[in-house]
């Protein structure tokens, strides 16, 4: 009589637990679920104009199909990807893949670029000369330092004709070394790019990013020799990798994609101010 009442209880406690179990699975499906299909989305925002023409031409689009677009303001772009990272935003739009890529290497994380969109290209500037023409032997350049623009640097003092780079060197990851001929022997300087509008009237000529261009109030139609964007340096919609099938970032990217996106962008860029990837052409 007591096997039998204790068999009871086994039995009891078993089903129980099994009944748990399943309602743990049911409530983490509904949560994920509901994380894949929110409304209510955070995006991180840094100085530059990509977040400007979110803000402008894709926002609206998305609170058309019932988003609600919470902004957070970084002071730089690394701050806004180690929120990222943690969940406190759910994407950004200021950075390109090469950019996400060392992030990714330097933390071991996993940002993903889920769509190119709108860049502005980086250029060549001066404050002293009115053409690329104009230089001269020991001029003073100044590019940045953080490394995927001090390649995007080194790319377009070659398109201008100033420098050779080997013919083994990686496109992505070029640095001084690279550099098989200084044809000028121009004294090219590594400087923050935040510093390098401020030294322009010290200097013969600068490599600007066009967020830089875009901070310091440049005039980006005073650009002496624009740059070829390559696929790595196009700007992209940055999220962790875990949402990158989620169903509200789809909908920022068709956003991107729709016609009233195209027609903002028809009316807006004056003087091909951006280059527009073919993915959302």
């Amino acid at each position: 009589m007591k096997k039998n009442i204790f068999t009871k209880i086994i039995i009891g406690l078993t089903t129980s637990l099994f009944a748990l179990g399943l309602a743990g699975c049911g409530n983490s499906g509904s949560t994920d679920t509901k994380a894949t299909e929110k409304k209510d989305l955070t995006i991180g925002i840094s100085p530059g104009p990509y977040s400007e023409l979110f803000t402008s031409a894709v926002k609206p689009i998305l609170e058309k199909n019932g988003y609600t677009i919470k902004e957070v303001n970084f002071s730089d772009l690394r701050q806004a990807d180690v929120a990222l990272t943690e969940g406190s935003i759910d994407f950004n739009v200021d950075q390109h893949s090469a950019y996400a890529n060392n992030f990714n290497k330097e933390t071991n994380n996993k940002l993903t670029p889920i769509t190119p969109i709108p860049t502005v290209p980086a250029g060549i500037f001066s404050n002293k000369h009115t053409s690329i023409d104009q230089v001269a032997k020991g001029q003073k350049v100044a590019i940045p330092n953080d490394p995927s623009n001090t390649a995007r640097a080194f790319r377009l003092l070659k398109k201008a004709g100033w420098i050779k780079l080997k013919e083994d060197a990686n496109p992505t990851t070029l640095t001084i070394n690279d550099v098989s001929e200084n044809t000028y022997n121009l004294d090219i300087t590594l400087m923050d790019s935040a510093q390098i509008p401020r030294a322009l009237d010290d200097i013969d000529f600068a490599v600007l990013p066009g967020s830089m261009v875009y901070a310091s109030k440049i005039d980006p139609s005073k650009s002496l020799l624009s740059e070829d964007v390559s696929k790595e340096l196009q700007l992209q919609v940055v999220v962790d990798e875990k949402n990158k099938d989620s169903k509200w970032a789809n909908d920022i990217v068709e956003a991107y994609k729709s016609e009233e996106f195209k027609d903002y962008m028809a009316e807006h860029n004056k003087n091909n101010y951006w280059f527009i990837p073919d993915e959302i052409k």
